[in-house]
């Protein structure tokens, strides 16, 4: 397996696919660069070199108990784009994934990085405080926490449900897809899946989210029943200047893969831009 070693020891594995201009993708949670085959399939046919990691305490990475907070995220991305002397690269993450986008450049910069592009993301903040009265209240988090102690296996089964929008009339999701799900996040540390959950919930990207003096690209579905879009894309459209937004009517959290087709096509847009 391709893996790169983190300062603290971390094996960070990800997948290296296709050559050409680097786009590298940053998976939610709690699943793992799997995620992303659709995404980069399609760019790697295209002349794109496209790399997805796992990140720590996920997938075949290492799980230690340390670690599993945005700043050692995007510190473990910034690992990898310089083992692999990545240059003007596009980084797309995706819900969580956005998050750990948005610090790597809040923390490292563009010197590396051209484009971003945020997917469902969990930007600016997802939790309700004075500074944000549309965010989720801390128990809803806290009931999330609850249940993955309780029956995580189950737990992520029924999160399946409102995750790809099959809790919908007239949904078509397949129970392949939900496995998928539901395999990937079986991969990961407990330890990592409950502290990630104060990770995507409490950290405030606001001003990580200043920073982006590049070409970015937001999109998200309006039927996001995870990461609700008027409190989180709608947001960080107003903070990223220049920024682009794009909105899929009827799209679900897992719009990677219940839209693959459509935002693989924006995706390919953007990048040619």
């Amino acid at each position: 397996m391709s893996t790169i070693t983190t300062k603290d020891g971390t094996e960070i594995y990800y997948k290296d696919w296709g050559s050409g201009r680097p786009v590298v993708f940053s998976h939610g949670w709690p699943l793992s660069a799997d995620a992303w085959e659709d995404q980069m399939v399609f760019l790697g046919a295209r002349g794109y070199r496209c790399i997805a990691h796992d990140r720590r305490g996920h997938g075949r990475s290492s799980q230690p108990w340390d670690g599993n907070d945005m700043d050692t995220f995007a510190d473990d991305l910034a690992a990898l784009v310089e083992m692999l002397d990545l240059k003007d690269a596009i980084h797309v993450g995706h819900s969580m994934g956005g998050g750990e986008v948005a610090r790597y450049i809040g923390r490292h910069g563009t010197k590396r990085v051209a484009k971003a592009v945020l997917i469902a993301a969990v930007t600016p903040l997802m939790l309700k405080t004075a500074a944000n009265p549309g965010g989720a209240p801390l128990d809803a988090f806290d009931k999330i926490r609850a249940g993955v102690l309780a029956d995580r296996s189950q737990f992520f089964k029924d999160l399946t449900l409102p995750f790809y929008g099959a809790n919908r009339p007239d949904a078509k999701v397949s129970q392949g897809l939900r496995d998928s799900f539901w395999r990937q996040g079986m991969q990961a540390s407990l330890k990592s899946v409950l502290d990630c959950i104060k990770a995507f919930s409490e950290t405030d990207f606001t001003e990580d989210l200043k920073t982006f003096h590049i070409p970015t690209l937001i999109m998200h579905g309006d039927d996001d029943q995870i990461v609700p879009i008027d409190t989180t894309a709608l947001l960080a459209a107003k903070l990223v200047e220049g920024s682009t937004l794009k909105t899929y009517p009827g799209a679900s959290h897992g719009l990677c893969s219940t839209h693959k087709d459509q935002v693989n096509a924006d995706l390919l847009a953007f990048l040619q831009a």
